[in-house]
């Protein structure tokens, strides 16, 4: 074999080595930027209130909510939380700018409690989907 030669299967090794390890950083990276920032399955309720909006998410029997403030990249107090009827609540809270939650539990098909709060504004409907 010429050097020529010995060079170009050098090269295309090293190209596909180089893809590899891109592909192998990129892919990690895009699984953690494809961490939930909403809820999966359907919308089955939306309940506004004077400071933002609760999103209530139906999947299988898994119950999923999130806070949504009106005024979006002020920090301030929010909360999402949803409790399965006979079980403890599951809350997101603390100083958000954007969000708070997604909260999921899994109800199957009991009744949840869902609340949600942002600033001085709060939500709380007891016992739905039931």
């Amino acid at each position: 074999m010429d050097k020529g030669a010995i060079r170009r299967r050098l090269a295309v090794g090293l190209a596909l080595l180089t893809a590899s390890g891109v592909l192998a950083v990129a892919v990690p990276a895009q699984a953690h930027a494809a961490a939930p920032t909403r809820c999966e399955g359907r919308k089955v309720k939306t309940y506004p209130f004077s400071t933002g909006t609760l999103y209530v998410y139906k999947r299988g029997g898994h119950v999923c909510v999130i806070t949504l403030p009106k005024d979006p990249g002020r920090s301030q107090w929010m909360k999402a939380s949803v409790q399965a009827y006979r079980a403890h609540p599951v809350a997101d809270e603390g100083r958000r700018s954007r969000r708070a939650g997604p909260v999921t539990v899994y109800a199957g098909q009991r009744c949840v409690w869902v609340k949600g709060r942002v600033g001085r504004g709060s939500v709380s409907k007891g016992w739905i989907l039931c």
